[in-house]
Formats: structure tokens, C-alpha cells, sequence
């Protein structure tokens, strides 16, 4: 009966692991024969677990979505992974995830070993999560669009926008990116008839899906640099373009979607697109890149830049001279 039992164990491990399973491919992992793995799916089944199987020769095992929560089998990176997520869940922006998480976290460690348990609390301890600013989004506006994304569904909405203007919307979903602040809905915009950019909390109730669509190709292969790209454009008064005279996988290491995208141009320079409202600040960040740049646009960054390059040089050569000389502040020799 022991065996019986760490083999069910397992069967249900793999069946969790992967959408579907060929009868043969399970006979061989557990080690038994295409009888016994038939007769474990019955013991599953009458545990509750709801399997479906396909007959044929194409035909498999898979594990679908019950009426109610069957215990998951995780191993210990899989453990601290869900754990460290529920735990930081607090900053994510989502109305409500922070005390959820919490007490989804302490059913989760009821059921870890030692020796994950003091994994999960040695994290814990050493991390302090930057509390969410802003406004918080509902989750079943984020669960009604993955949703919709998942299936091609259309999905229609109020939307409050930045001017406080309400207006309805009628959307085909492409992609939700988390910005670590906000979430926001990349769509093609079907009245309008071009790609457009939501933020989930500015939506006035969980949108209602709609009929089925044909998925168009995205705006950008890189949804999260697109919308990057749309946020500084609508919240920074100076958008500029620079060269960077460096490989863009070099540079990508250096530059995150919160202050800006690449583009590269060949195997040795790149394009970089940022923005800012302070045209001081933006031009100390381009140059603590660390590369050789040009800048492309716009003309008032490319000014400042010369302004400061005049200051700096001269605070250097001041700066020097003082240290030689003994000027200002310095202390006196006897």
C-alpha cells in the first residue's frame, strides 16, 4: 500500500507539471506498465482528482481545473519561489494582493519541511519591500483580461482618462505588462482602429468580454518597451534620441524600460530613446552610460549638454589647481 500510495503521489506530480501526458511517457517515467498507470488514473479519479483521458493513439492523460483546489506537489525551489512571490505580492500594485498573500502564505509554510521553511525565512529576513505609490488596480480587472488575451476575446470597458474624461472602449487584447508601479493593457483599439495603451486602474469596472477575434500582429515584439516608450512620451516634456557608440547587448545591461529602450543600429553602436522633464538630469544620465554618445535629438538637450561639458571641465581644472597649490579648503603645510 506504501508504494501504491508514493506512486500516486508521483503520477499526480507529473500530471501537475505538464498540460498532458501520453499513457506510454507515464508508464515509462513511474516505471510500471500501461495497465497499472490505467488503474492509478482510476485511484486519482476516485480521490477526486479530476483527469480526463483521450483515447487512440494520439491519446493522453490531463489533469483539468476541478471544482475544487487539489493540493499541489512542489519541490524545494518550486517552495521558495511561491513563497518569496506571495511575500513581496504587497508591492504589486493589485488592491487587496497584500493581505491575501499573506494569508496564502501561511497555509504554504504550515506545509514546508524544515529545511525550506528556514530557506523562505533567511530571504525574508534579509529583504524590505518599497511599498506600492499610486493607485491600485482590482484583480478581477486583471483576471478578466488575462482571461480574454488567453481566449481572443474582445473586451469592452469605461475608461477614465488622464484628463478625467470618461469614454467607452471596445478593445482586442494583446498583452498586460506590470511595470513594478502600474499595469497596463496593450490593445488595438478597434473604434479608433489603432494600437493603443490602458492603465487597469483607470478602468471604471471589470471589463465585459466580447465576441472572438482573429490576433493581430503586436505593436512591438517587445511589449514592455513599447509601452515604456508610450508612458515617457505622455509624462516627460524632452524626448531625445542618442547613438551610443557601443554593441546594444552591452548596453542593455545598463539601461532599463523605466529609462528607456534600445534599437540597434549595427554590430557597434545603438539607439537609445529617453525622456525627461529635467534636461540636466537627462543629460548626466546618457553620459553615466559609460559609452562614447551622439546626440541625435532633441537640439535644447544637445545645448545643455555643451553647457555642462564647459562647467565640468572648468570645475576640473579648478579642482586641480587647488589640489596642487594648496587653494581654498585645503589644508596648509607648516
Amino acid at each position: 500500500m506504501l508504494e501504491t500510495s508514493a506512486r500516486l503521489l508521483s503520477l499526480l506530480a507529473l500530471l501537475q507539471a505538464r498540460r498532458e501526458w501520453a499513457g506510454p511517457e507515464l508508464a515509462q517515467r513511474l516505471e510500471v506498465g500501461a495497465r497499472t498507470v490505467r488503474r492509478d488514473i482510476e485511484r486519482l479519479r476516485r480521490l477526486g482528482y479530476p483527469v480526463d483521458a483521450t483515447p487512440g493513439s494520439g491519446g493522453g492523460y490531463r489533469l483539468r481545473a476541478g471544482a475544487s483546489l487539489p493540493p499541489l506537489l512542489l519541490d524545494d525551489e518550486e517552495a521558495v519561489a511561491i513563497a518569496v512571490g506571495l511575500r513581496t505580492a504587497v508591492s504589486d500594485g493589485v488592491a487587496g494582493i497584500g493581505e491575501t498573500s499573506v494569508r496564502a502564505l501561511a497555509k504554504l509554510e504550515q506545509l514546508l519541511p524544515d529545511r525550506v521553511r528556514r530557506r523562505v525565512h533567511a530571504v525574508s529576513a534579509a529583504t524590505v519591500t518599497y511599498p506600492a505609490s499610486g493607485p491600485a488596480v482590482n484583480p478581477e480587472v486583471l483576471l478578466v483580461i488575462a482571461t480574454a488575451i488567453r481566449d481572443h476575446e474582445r473586451l469592452r470597458f469605461r475608461y477614465r482618462t488622464h484628463e478625467n474624461e470618461i469614454s467607452r472602449r471596445l478593445v482586442e487584447p494583446q498583452g498586460l505588462v506590470h511595470t513594478g508601479r502600474r499595469w497596463y493593457l496593450v490593445a488595438w483599439d478597434a473604434d479608433r482602429e489603432q494600437w493603443r495603451t490602458f492603465r487597469a486602474d483607470r478602468m471604471q469596472r471589470p471589463p465585459s468580454p466580447d465576441r472572438r477575434f482573429t490576433p493581430r500582429a503586436p505593436p512591438d515584439a517587445d511589449l514592455a518597451a513599447y509601452v515604456a516608450r508610450g508612458v515617457s512620451a505622455a509624462r516627460d516634456r524632452f524626448q531625445a534620441r542618442v547613438i551610443l557608440h557601443a554593441p546594444v547587448d552591452e548596453i542593455a545591461r545598463r539601461v532599463t524600460h523605466a529609462t528607456g529602450t534600445l534599437e540597434p543600429i549595427d554590430d557597434h553602436s545603438c539607439v537609445l530613446r529617453t525622456g525627461a522633464d529635467w534636461l540636466d538630469g537627462l543629460a548626466i544620465y546618457i553620459a553615466s552610460i559609460g559609452v562614447e554618445f551622439e546626440i541625435a535629438e532633441p537640439p535644447e538637450l544637445i545645448e545643455r549638454v555643451r553647457l555642462l561639458g564647459l562647467r565640468f571641465a572648468e570645475a576640473a581644472r579648478r579642482s586641480g589647481s587647488d589640489g596642487a597649490t594648496g587653494g581654498a579648503g585645503s589644508p596648509q603645510r607648516p
